[in-house]
Formats: C-alpha cells, sequence, structure tokens
C-alpha cells in the first residue's frame, strides 16, 4: 500500500511538473453519501487535483466535513488514485485513506488504507461499473453500480451491506443544473435515505 501510495505521488508531481497541466476543482455538499452510506453525518468540502498525460490520469480527491457529526470518525478522507483505459474499459486504482481511523467504530470497517480496482464501461444507454477491495478488507468488499442517465442502483456485499450478503444498497436519482446538483438516495439495505445537495467549482 505505501508504495503504490508513493508511486503516485511520484507520478503526480512528476507529469505535473514536466508534462502536463493541472486541473483543479472542488464541491460543496449537505452530505458525503458514498455508495448508500452517510460518511460524517455533515455538510462537506470534497476538493480534487488531477493531471493527465495521454490515457493515464493521477489524481487525488478528498472529503473534509464542516461541522463534525455523531459520526465524525469516518467523515474525513483523503484519497490518491490512478487511472487509463484497456480498450473501452476504464479502469482505476484508489487508495482510499482515512485519516480519522476510528478501528471497529468506522462506518465500513475499512483499514486506514483500503485499495480498491475498479472498472468501468458503456454497454448501450447503461453504464456499468464493477470494483473490488483487493486491500485493506478483510471481505473483499465488491460493489456493482449500472447508471442510466439520471438513475443508478447499486448494490454490493462485505463492508457495504448489513449482514455483509450481496444486496442492493444504493438507489439514487440525480438532476442537475448549471453547477449545482441535487441527489435522492435510498438504501434498501439500511432502511434509509438522503437528499443531498451539492455546489461544483472549477
Amino acid at each position: 500500500m505505501r508504495i503504490f501510495t508513493v508511486l503516485v505521488i511520484y507520478s503526480f508531481l512528476t507529469f505535473s511538473t514536466l508534462f502536463a497541466e493541472v486541473s483543479i476543482g472542488a464541491d460543496v455538499v449537505s452530505r458525503y453519501v458514498w455508495r448508500g452510506t452517510d460518511f460524517g453525518n455533515a455538510a462537506a468540502v470534497q476538493p480534487s487535483i488531477e493531471t493527465t498525460v495521454g490515457t493515464l490520469s493521477i489524481g487525488a480527491w478528498g472529503s473534509w466535513s464542516i461541522s463534525p457529526g455523531p459520526s465524525d470518525v469516518s467523515g474525513n478522507e483523503c484519497d490518491l488514485y490512478a487511472s487509463t483505459f484497456v480498450g473501452p474499459v476504464g479502469i482505476t486504482v484508489t487508495d482510499y485513506f482515512f485519516p480519522a481511523y476510528g478501528g471497529a467504530d468506522s462506518l465500513l470497517n475499512l483499514d486506514k488504507h483500503t485499495i480498491e480496482l475498479s472498472g468501468i464501461a458503456d454497454v448501450g444507454p447503461v453504464s456499468i461499473l464493477a470494483a473490488v477491495n483487493v486491500s485493506g478488507d478483510n471481505d473483499n468488499s465488491t460493489y456493482l453500480e449500472l447508471t442510466h442517465r439520471a438513475f443508478s442502483l447499486g448494490l454490493g456485499n462485505g463492508a457495504y451491506s448489513i449482514d455483509g450478503e450481496f444486496a442492493p444498497v444504493s438507489l439514487a436519482v440525480t438532476t442537475e443544473r448549471d453547477n449545482y446538483t441535487v441527489s435522492y438516495i435510498i438504501n434498501p439495505n439500511k432502511e434509509t435515505s438522503f437528499l443531498v445537495f451539492g455546489i461544483n467549482f472549477k
């Protein structure tokens, strides 16, 4: 995990300095809801930075709670990622890093560093995302998401579901206007729902 992190940082600095421009952005959201789980129980600022050379993109993304909530032990996150294309499939390796890691008290019971391998492709009008945790997760949790226009359905096992079995964990509809987004998200497995508002700055 440390080797991957060092390589991503080194590559990012090298590419951004010598070969490519760096893009930056940030979102402000009323809640950080990821794959059906609310992280932090508070509004959050989510900055990002990325550089691209050819088909290779390297970047960092974070989420930081504006006002700590009761479950803020898992509310802050700082990720590194590298992505490219293999034919029509986009491949991404992500190091999810939780600075305020809470061990057994963390929302998904993942290690402080969790490495995920994911692939995404369009099949007709449907975008399909498949992801698996390859390190930092004893369950090697798997997540599958189908997206068609404004609608998405996410299914997961391991850390994503209550009993660890494969189940629907996110049913969402998202609409955008200018720099604003609104998402209504239902997690059938946890019997909860969220209405999330976001503003994007680029």
